[in-house]
């Protein structure tokens, strides 16, 4: 579905998330009633009383980081002053309060552990800890993936993510507004080829703007992969693969199970523009078989552990070259996808 004009999202939309979320709260009694009468209805650990409970703390928080926002617009000189360093700076501090708030709910009330993993002798967070720009690509897989990652980058790492994620997300007034506010950009996957010209294009322009400028406390987030797992996905990319003379990248895409096959021109033009930024790669797995709302409703409460695992790489050992950089990408998303075979081994071995 497109996304409405900014006019519409900013006039109708953010009031509309503040008036849904004020009606959730008034009527909380009545339907945390029903849901408790119900439950015995739906099949469940009380299922149907958590999702009302999340839908309205989710709302709650949407609509309170709103009005935030508002007040900093206000404070900003009605946005005259809303790009200075002080007032970026202002807003992620806005952002990651928030997100702690966010996983204290959803954490509970979902049963969620997340455990962070790296090589020997380094912390997840002393791997991205700053010092160096980073590029971090990570893996997607699983609802709320990404919220995960900017959290830990935010509150564990502090660092100042500049954030590549899908347009669709600006239905959602808070991220909308919030991300508008500091370097991010919502972008329309469709394709990296390599061609001048084609949304491929236009999307790895996006990227690089979004890269010029790192300094030692910014990281550009980026999802290769371009979206969740899907059979029609992944043979669509693999058929783009042959398209475009790649024939190599094709017959290796169809040997990973877990993740997709990395589109390279948005790292090579993340990294291309970053010049001297390290690159990280994220692995994940504890929520990427959750695909369809139905997966999702069947497994409430969660009881999950989601582990994450970073992988650092030294700007030194970077290829340049187009081709050599996809093929090296590749390689590190085979990897992960052996972790995560791995991993799941592993832990159907404990259960």
């Amino acid at each position: 579905m497109r996304v409405p004009p900014t006019w519409v999202r900013r006039i109708l939309l953010a009031p509309l998330v503040i008036v849904a979320a004020l009606v959730m709260l008034v009527l909380t009694p009545v339907w945390l009633l029903v849901a408790i009468a119900l439950t015995s209805l739906v099949p469940g650990r009380f299922r149907l009383p958590r999702v009302l409970w999340l839908v309205t703390v989710y709302l709650l928080w949407d609509a309170a980081l709103v009005i935030v926002l508002f007040v900093l617009w206000i404070a900003s000189g009605f946005g005259w002053a809303l790009r200075s360093p002080a007032f970026v700076r202002a807003h992620y501090r806005v952002g990651a309060a928030a997100l702690r708030l966010l996983f204290r709910v959803f954490g509970g009330v979902l049963r969620l552990e997340i455990v962070t993993t790296a090589g020997e002798g380094e912390s997840f967070e002393q791997m991205l800890e700053p010092g160096v720009p980073l590029v971090v690509a990570s893996r997607h897989g699983g609802p709320g993936d990404s919220f995960i990652l900017i959290h830990t980058l935010l509150n564990s790492a502090h660092r100042e993510p500049r954030i590549v994620l899908k347009d669709t997300l600006q239905w959602d007034p808070a991220i909308d507004v919030l991300l508008s506010r500091i370097p991010a950009s919502f972008i329309t996957p469709t394709g990296f080829g390599k061609q001048v010209a084609g949304g491929g294009s236009r999307v790895e322009q996006s990227i690089a703007a979004l890269a010029e400028g790192l300094d030692p406390d910014d990281a550009l987030v980026i999802f290769p992969e371009g979206g969740q797992v899907s059979a029609r996905r992944r043979q669509s990319r693999i058929e783009r693969f042959r398209a475009t003379g790649r024939a190599d990248l094709a017959e290796r895409a169809e040997g990973l199970r877990h993740v997709m096959p990395p589109q390279p021109g948005g790292v090579h033009a993340a990294l291309a523009t970053a010049a001297g930024a390290d690159m990280v790669f994220i692995g994940h797995t504890g929520l990427d078989q959750l695909i369809t709302i139905g997966d999702i409703w069947r497994e409430l409460p969660m009881d999950k552990r989601i582990t994450m695992r970073a992988w650092r790489v030294a700007a030194a050992e970077i290829p340049e070259d187009r081709d050599a950089q996809a093929e090296w990408l590749f390689s590190w998303f085979e990897r992960i996808d052996a972790w995560i075979d791995a991993e799941r081994a592993a832990s159907a071995a404990e259960s």
